[in-house]
């Protein structure tokens, strides 16, 4: 063998290399999306879980405040059944809002505020966000690196050859989050 055919043997051994290694990069960027949307979906259905149960304890006491309910109830069910990323973000933001409407419900009751199973359940409800809030900045974080790497030069070649695809980024409010009071004279 001559020179020229080993640096063009070698520079077809690097090229190869580069590119398998560009494939499990992929691979192990979609896993991990996949792994951290797991990790949403578990924490999501903790919260389903736990929203029947406040309701039914603020029904206690607020027995009233049907309309909150109802709308609570059906954003819960609307939640459950979104599909994908982006409906699943939508969905859970109308979610969040009606949460905060119970949670304002219950700022009038100062014997629910005081209630023992009402004060557990709202900490577990506050652990759960503070879980799906850590399980989304992985998922974003790992959509974002995906995404880079689809639109990058030159890995968005190997991209289009086995159809990678930009993932969608999941954003939902925090309906336990404070915001600043209004105050209007």
């Amino acid at each position: 063998m001559d020179t020229i055919t080993l640096v063009i043997l070698g520079i077809i051994v690097v090229i190869a290399i580069y590119f398998v290694a560009v494939y499990n990069g992929f691979v192990v960027i979609i896993n991990r999306a996949k792994e951290a949307w797991s990790d949403i979906d578990v924490q999501l259905k903790r919260r389903y879980d736990l929203i029947p149960n406040l309701v039914e304890t603020v029904k206690g006491y607020a027995s009233h405040e049907r309309e909150v309910f109802e709308k609570v109830a059906e954003a819960r069910s609307m939640a459950m059944q979104a599909q994908g990323a982006e409906a699943k973000g939508q969905a859970e933001n109308v979610l969040s809002g009606t949460l905060k409407s119970l949670f304002a419900v219950s700022e009038n009751y100062p014997e629910l505020k005081a209630s023992v199973n009402f004060l557990e359940l709202q900490r577990e409800l506050t652990d759960t966000e503070d879980k799906i809030q850590a399980a989304r900045r992985f998922y974003n974080s790992n959509v974002r690196d995906l995404n880079i790497k689809v639109e990058s030069f030159p890995s968005n070649i190997l991209a289009g050859m086995f159809n990678f695809q930009k993932m969608v980024l999941f954003e939902i409010e925090n309906p336990l989050q404070k915001e600043p009071v209004q105050v209007k004279f």
